[in-house]
């Protein structure tokens, strides 16, 4: 069994595999479009993680919401995991539990460039459809970039989803262009810079009041 990582698959396996080939998938646009109420957020504050939006779909119903046009529309990089077969009806189950808030399975090719001939054929992928409990769609970058940022759920903070998943995409596909995830990373480190300007300056400011606060010295 081949599985195809396309989100914290790629920088957390968790899983036991034999073999691993970065590559891609066609058809497909990875948005942070499903809502995260099981591992980066909670029921009262969902977190926002990614799914896969078919292109014909995403072309019909969201480009006026989505201006993220690039040379690589319809492509998706991740990572295809070899499951040994010792292993699959204990990962299968794994996964399912995984992946339970609203991703079904799909059968997808996986390819790498200079290639019209699948590297994989037919491999597992979880995805989140349209029509699915969980999808949270399209909105304003910056609002997601502020929902990514302050949500928190049982498996850690919703940001640093974003910030594992955007730097182990540069490390297995280094020519690979989400112009989504990588502007919402800089509007997230954007906001932890803001944040960790204003606690600095909190900080000279205590520290100002302290010294201020202290008894003078006696003089001789």
């Amino acid at each position: 069994m081949w599985l195809f990582g396309y989100g914290s698959l790629i920088w957390r396996p968790d899983l036991e595999y034999e073999d691993s080939k970065a590559g891609y998938i066609k058809g497909h646009v990875r948005r942070f479009w499903q809502s995260s109420t099981d591992h980066r957020g909670t029921e009262k504050a969902p977190g926002r993680v990614v799914t896969l939006i078919p292109f014909d779909e995403f072309s019909e119903k969201f480009t006026d919401h989505d201006q993220h046009s690039t040379d690589q529309d319809d492509i998706t990089w991740g990572v295809a995991y070899k499951i040994p077969e010792s292993k699959v009806a204990e990962t299968k189950a794994y996964l399912d539990h995984r992946e339970k808030n609203g991703y079904e399975t799909h059968f997808l090719d996986i390819y790498q460039p200079g290639s019209d001939v699948p590297i994989v054929e037919k491999a597992i992928v979880y995805i989140g459809s349209t029509d699915n409990s969980e999808f949270a769609g399209p909105a304003p970058l910056e609002s997601i970039a502020e929902q990514i940022y302050y949500s928190h759920g049982p498996s850690g903070a919703n940001k640093d989803y974003l910030l594992n998943l955007a730097h182990a995409l540069r490390v297995v596909a280094p020519s690979g262009n989400d112009q989504h995830l990588f502007e919402l990373e800089v509007m997230v480190k954007d906001l932890m810079l803001r944040d960790a300007g204003s606690q600095a300056a909190f900080d000279i400011m205590l520290s100002d009041i302290i010294v201020q606060s202290k008894p003078a010295a006696a003089s001789s």
